[in-house]
């Protein structure tokens, strides 16, 4: 799926052949989006390790053009008549340069009917909402090899019990504030009102402006934004609704905020409350955090690689809601892949070859890699043994890339890694058949 760049299970199959033996599999009832999602953090921690990885989580709304006709299982995952599923995921990325790592965990489900009960008289436990808290668990297992891990999220993750449960040595939370909560009062007079979260922010002193670079989206343009930042500490306090009385009382955060006073005539003001485990103490401390949020842009672009910029996974036609969520667990995988590919075909990230390739297909990569080299030192490979950069130069070779030219982008790797699995399959035809001649 990642080489050919299509969820169609006639394109990616190759043949017929091919074709039949992928419906096989996504019919087969003991291969589940569950089992898939679970094996997207196989390679990731040891990718990681050492790291500070920022594990950014999302979700994403796979919306299946249908009909009341043809609903094939399909609930509802968006507002009025949208049909899918939906795809909770987690990426690691480093917090220092920006290189993707790999998937972390998440979940991919479907709404096989409305809930009727209030928000309010559900537990956690029965809230889609759980889905934050878990991956964030999952994180500590999958990243444990790395030095620190900050689990970034949106304002949607800003629930009481990710902040009272998730934190421990080297995890650390970063996420945009939804709630005006209310705060706990000054420990020399615990009868006050120790007022709101927001309220508390507009009293830091405001200091800049400084120039915040914003990178193109859907629907905004790139630009750059003045912006002031103020920032302090702040303590929350658990809600009174709150069901479980379990957690603690109160949890002691930082406080980052970023507002831009006067944008441009047609842009959207820039405001962010960004709260943080992390400690922060002087501007640059704030600044780092700012950053750190800014790169959830690249799981953004991870679900439109998988989506309208790559795979086109809202496209598929697959017969049942069962078959679209595997479907959708691999596709994502596969975006995945693509994104490191492209990312580290300069080298400036130093990632191995694992996180992207098994140990045959890196084996076959070093053989392969002596005989596209040439005479010039342009034609030379440059990378590191057993790296991705040394796998991504090899694909773009194949791919029909000369060395002198502009870098090699995804369609140059698409070529490269079709002829790449050609060869590899072949090399490992050859060495069955030497073992066979062996035996005899």
């Amino acid at each position: 799926m990642a080489v050919r760049k299509t969820v169609s299970m006639r394109r990616f199959g190759g043949d017929r052949a091919g074709e039949e033996a992928a419906g096989r599999f996504f019919r087969n009832k003991k291969v589940t989006a569950g089992k898939i999602v679970a094996n997207w953090g196989e390679r990731t921690g040891e990718a990681c390790r050492g790291r500070h990885v920022l594990a950014l989580q999302d979700t994403t709304e796979i919306s299946i053009t249908t009909t009341a006709e043809r609903r094939r299982g399909l609930g509802q995952c968006g507002h009025g008549n949208s049909y899918g599923v939906l795809a909770h995921v987690m990426l690691a990325v480093d917090a220092d340069n920006g290189a993707c790592l790999g998937l972390v965990g998440g979940e991919i489900w479907n709404r096989e009917s409305k809930v009727t009960t209030p928000l309010r008289n559900r537990g956690l436990a029965d809230r889609e909402s759980r889905r934050w808290l878990d991956t964030a668990e999952q994180a500590k297992t999958v990243l444990a090899p790395a030095a620190m891990t900050t689990v970034i999220g949106d304002r949607e993750s800003d629930m009481y019990p990710i902040w009272a449960r998730i934190p421990a040595a080297g995890v650390h939370l970063l996420i945009r504030a939804q709630s005006d909560r209310r705060l706990a009062p000054p420990k020399d007079d615990p009868e006050a009102d120790g007022g709101t979260l927001f309220t508390a922010a507009a009293r830091f002193p405001l200091t800049g402006p400084y120039a915040l670079k914003l990178p193109a989206r859907p629907g905004r343009a790139a630009r750059t934004a003045a912006v002031g930042i103020r920032f302090g500490s702040v303590v929350i306090r658990r809600p009174v609704n709150e069901q479980d009385r379990t957690l603690a009382a109160t949890v002691r955060l930082s406080l980052v905020e970023v507002l831009e006073p006067g944008a441009p005539e047609g842009a959207e003001p820039i405001h962010w409350r960004l709260l943080t485990t992390h400690d922060v103490t002087t501007v640059e401390d704030a600044w780092r955090i700012v950053g750190w949020y800014q790169l959830r842009w690249t799981i953004e672009q991870l679900f439109r690689v998988a989506k309208s910029q790559g795979l086109g996974l809202e496209d598929s036609q697959m017969a049942t809601a069962g078959g679209l969520m595997k479907l959708a667990a691999v596709a994502i995988k596969a975006a995945c892949i693509d994104i490191q590919l492209v990312q580290e075909r300069d080298g400036v990230y130093g990632l191995p070859a694992s996180i992207a390739f098994s140990k045959p297909e890196i084996d076959t990569i070093e053989a392969l890699s002596p005989t596209l080299e040439r005479q010039t030192d342009r034609q030379k490979n440059p990378h590191p043994a057993r790296s991705l950069a040394q796998a991504s130069w090899v694909m773009a070779r194949l791919g029909g890339w000369n060395c002198y030219y502009r870098p090699p982008g995804p369609i140059t790797m698409r070529r490269g890694r079709e002829q790449f699995y050609a060869i590899h399959r072949g090399r490992l035809l050859g060495s069955t058949r030497k073992k066979d001649v062996r035996l005899l």
